[in-house]
């Protein structure tokens, strides 16, 4: 059942490469770089003829013309292709930025010979294919890629403009990144599962990103020698020991290999298999298996490997939520089991009116049947008999959460959910709100329902560095356990999760969710189980009710281990 309060909203800006339509590029290649010629590329950027009706001529404003995003486009592309990185810099938003990161391309990464084949435009947006050679002392290779660039119209002059990113350089550049050919800072890792076996990112995409974090982490400590390489080098790096949700430098070509060390991991070869197959046929989905009697992390895949929203992904995770929450009122003794309470179809509190999936409502139910048909209303009509951070709190000291002390192997977000007030506070249990957790703190919290104790998940053993684990500050107590347990098996066998779990056995327990996104149409859909030992969570975005989305992902996540 879904979370229908007052809805906070999480975008992402869309980097699709789009393209110049109907430009015809003609690339002739001359000594050194090649000669660039373009339809149209006499313009100069953001042209504008004057009014003759008027001494001072008239702005212009709206969207670009399709003229006018070629004359920038084409004008950037030209200069960037000569290797006049300071001209080129005039086409843009950010002249002394784009000056810096196109010189930065030669000078830093050692990029020779660019060539750049613009494609068809999409309104202002003008995908392009670069290709060039990566040289560094004797050593070259050849490198190639696709990025993009929008134009836009600046407001003081009417002029249009490429809107300078770093992605226009490279896709994967963030604000204050940069290109870097030279010897290796951190040697490679060759990551192996829990067998021995090498993890191939060829067989299991999703494990690029781990292999990054992995080599950071692990790399000058693994018995590996440094290679020479083309790399995207982060802007945080002098602050990556301190900020785990940082990201890693990134691998973007390797002149040389250099010698990789060997980092054993948690991982099982079969349910990471299982696990990539789950996501690969869905959008945007995510999903992390691990062990709740010691923590292990046995399977991990996104969808979209190029960032691992299953470790790092900071979403709202909707009903999901109510499995803490139900434990915070449990041990509060605000409610019970088999106690009677409310599950209205609304309930106004702190100015804001909430209400039930399809406006239902159970009348003289029990907390049970409230918690197992995923009422809204049934948590949210507590609120005025909580303090502003018990939810924070619980979610801190007994789920281990929020702590930002955690240390799987490779970086992670380890949730959040902040003290709130009024609405907001009531909306943070259903997991609206400030609340955000990704499908690796999910799988935890089942975990450690299961479990009756916080083991924190990790991806490689605390033996192989010494490392510590964080701990939970007060464990879950046993009553509370127990009654946890009881609720989420019976949702599996009389309340929202039913169909997921059917036919899983005795020894079980689930919670559904889904969560609003302002923006989306649908909301994202969650899921969280346990099967025995194993405990799983998954996220598919706008997949609408957890339980018909990410739901199958779990149950064959489950049914694969066993």
């Amino acid at each position: 059942m879904g979370s229908r309060g007052k809805r906070r909203g999480e975008t992402r800006r869309n980097t699709n490469a789009l393209v110049i339509g109907g430009v015809a590029a003609v690339a002739v290649i001359g000594a050194g770089v090649g000669a660039y010629a373009l339809i149209g590329s006499g313009d100069r950027a953001g042209s504008t003829s004057a009014s003759a009706a008027d001494d001072k001529p008239e702005i212009p404003k709206g969207p670009p013309s399709a003229k006018e995003v070629r004359a920038a486009a084409d004008g950037f592309l030209t200069a960037w292709q000569h290797g006049d990185a300071a001209k080129a810099a005039t086409y843009t938003s950010d002249p002394a930025a784009a000056k810096k990161a196109l010189a930065d391309v030669a000078k830093e990464a050692h990029l020779t010979g660019v060539k750049l084949a613009p494609g068809t435009r999409k309104g202002a947006e003008v995908p392009f294919h670069v290709t060039s050679t990566v040289e560094y002392q004797k050593l070259s290779k050849p490198f190639a890629y696709d990025s993009s660039l929008t134009a836009e119209r600046r407001k003081s002059d009417g002029k249009v403009l490429v809107d300078w990113q770093p992605a226009v350089v490279h896709p994967d550049l963030k604000e204050g990144d940069h290109l870097e050919t030279g010897e290796a800072g951190d040697p490679p890792v060759k990551a192996v599962d829990r067998a021995g076996n090498e993890l191939d990112k060829k067989k299991y995409p999703s494990i690029g990103t781990v292999v990054d974090g992995l080599r950071e982490k692990y790399g000058k400590k693994a018995g590996g020698t440094a290679g020479v390489e083309l790399r995207v080098v982060r802007g945080q790096s002098e602050k990556k020991s301190d900020d785990k949700n940082a990201l890693p430098d990134k691998t973007l070509l390797a002149l040389s290999k250099g010698t990789p060390g060997t980092v054993k991991t948690t991982l099982d070869p079969a349910l990471q298999a299982t696990a990539e197959d789950q996501v690969k046929s869905r959008k945007k989905a995510s999903v992390v298996l691990v062990k709740p009697s010691t923590g292990e992390i046995l399977a991990v895949a996104n969808s979209s490997p190029g960032f691992n929203t299953a470790f790092q992904g900071s979403l709202a995770p909707g009903s999901t939520m109510k499995v803490i929450t139900a434990s915070m009122l449990l041990d509060k003794n605000i409610t019970d089991v088999d106690k009677k309470h409310p599950c209205p179809k609304y309930f106004t509190y702190g100015h804001w009116k909430f209400q039930n999936d399809d406006k239902f409502q159970i009348k003289n139910g029990t907390f049970k049947s409230s918690f197992a048909a995923s009422c809204n209303t049934a948590f949210i009509s507590q609120a005025p008999k909580l303090d502003n951070d018990s939810l924070t709190k619980q979610a801190q000291t007994v789920f281990g959460l929020g702590m930002n002390n955690w240390s799987i192997g490779v970086p992670s977000f380890d949730g959040a959910v902040p003290v709130m007030s009024d609405a907001q506070m009531a909306a943070s249990l259903i997991g609206q709100g400030g609340v955000r957790m990704n499908p690796l703190n999910m799988a935890s919290v089942a975990a450690t329902v299961k479990a009756g104790a916080f083991h924190q998940p990790y991806l490689v053993s605390p033996d192989f560095d010494d490392r510590t684990l964080a701990k939970a500050a007060k464990p879950i107590s046993a009553s509370t356990a127990s009654k946890m347990r009881e609720l989420m098996h019976y949702t599996t066998i009389a309340g929202t999760a039913v169909k997921p779990m059917s036919g899983l056995g005795s020894d079980m327990g689930a919670k559904t969710g889904s969560a609003e996104v302002d923006g989306q149409k649908d909301p994202n859909g969650w899921f969280t189980a346990w099967r025995g030992d194993l405990a799983a969570a998954a996220v598919v975005q706008q997949g609408g009710h957890g339980g018909d989305s990410a739901g199958p992902v779990v149950r064959k996540m489950l049914l694969a281990g066993g």
